[in-house]
């Protein structure tokens, strides 16, 4: 089985996608001669020819609107945001028009399309470069809302997303890219993970939309993070002599209930962890789903571990990010509750 990093999987499933079905095409700023901003689609226009992949205008609208009725066409458009920070003039397209369409026109239509974003922080690139939206597309029915965080998830995940007959917010960590980066609590240190790739399958393979994983089996506490935090509380955890269960959520639209309920109950102790501001942030959803299916097995509070509310601050970007540390302290808090 080879190794790869996440740019690698995820452009290894388009190259799959491409070849197995006609109608698939790719399309973005700069994703054709360029490759990407980060080299996901480099090569493809050159195997698959500029029908299949192309580039588009700086119009985050168009592109979105374009894929919206192409998809209604029978098209599978796998569209790409250059940054999530950019998919704001997209929002309309994607929350009135993307959403919608299955549901107004009584199933006539259908809108397989995927819309790729990376996301978050964590490569130096400002306010308008690391941003993490996801909870402002986990409002919306009729999206799905997808987050991994390891090469063979991403793969897996994105195959399903293509194939699947509704849109899917697929959003992409950068700072999982090339392998785990993340620094201590002060900033002054910072370093990629000696395990940037991982083993991906050859040729096709899908992972089920909507199912957690358990990356670290535990009794003590339950630990729910996606994306880049889901290694962040791994080097929380290994900071600890508790035995904290980490579940990856994988795909925030549909939520895998079943998973955390059965996890939560099992530990009777949650903390859920996300890099996005802490108000209205996904986490709040999670911790009112436990709230009203596993009240009566808590034995303490669930606590959140988030980015700060204010705007991206550049300066002090590792020290927003919840840093092991911070999570660390979390965890010990929690475990330290009657």
């Amino acid at each position: 089985m080879p190794t790869m990093t996440m740019i690698e999987a995820l452009r290894d499933a388009m190259d799959v996608m491409l070849g197995k079905d006609p109608n698939v095409i790719i399309f973005g700023e700069d994703v054709g001669y360029f490759g990407g901003v980060f080299r996901c689609t480099s090569g493809l226009q050159a195997k698959y020819g500029e029908e299949r992949v192309f580039d588009t205008p700086i119009n985050e609208s168009a592109i979105v609107g374009l894929a919206v009725g192409m998809a209604a066409q029978g098209m599978k458009p796998c569209v790409e945001i250059q940054f999530a920070d950019y998919v704001y003039p997209a929002y309309d397209q994607i929350t009135q028009e993307a959403a919608r369409i299955r549901h107004r026109s009584n199933e006539q239509f259908t809108c397989p399309l995927v819309i790729r974003m990376p996301t978050g922080g964590g490569i130096f690139g400002g306010q308008t470069h690391s941003q993490s939206p996801e909870a402002l597309f986990t409002h919306v029915a009729g999206l799905k809302v997808v987050i991994p965080s390891t090469p063979y998830d991403a793969k897996g995940l994105l195959i399903s997303a293509i194939e699947d007959p509704d849109p899917i917010v697929f959003l992409e960590p950068k700072r999982l890219y090339n392998g785990p980066f993340y620094g201590n609590h002060s900033g002054s240190s910072v370093g990629w993970s000696s395990h940037p790739a991982g083993n991906v399958p050859e040729g096709h393979y899908s992972i089920e939309i909507g199912k957690a994983v358990v990356r670290r089996p535990g009794t003590d506490i339950t630990i729910l993070a996606y994306g880049t935090m889901v290694f962040v509380a791994e080097a929380a955890v290994r900071a600890t002599e508790i035995d904290a269960e980490i579940i990856d959520l994988r795909s925030l639209l549909p939520l895998d209930l079943e998973a955390i309920e059965a996890s939560v109950r099992k530990t009777g102790r949650c903390l859920v962890v996300h890099e996005a501001t802490r108000t209205s942030g996904f986490g709040a959803e999670v911790i009112a789903e436990i709230q009203q299916t596993c009240f009566w097995h808590l034995k303490a509070p669930i606590l959140r571990v988030t980015g700060w509310d204010t705007p991206y601050p550049l300066a002090q970007e590792w020290d927003y990010f919840p840093s092991p540390e911070r999570i660390a302290r979390a965890i010990t808090k929690t475990m330290e509750e009657a």
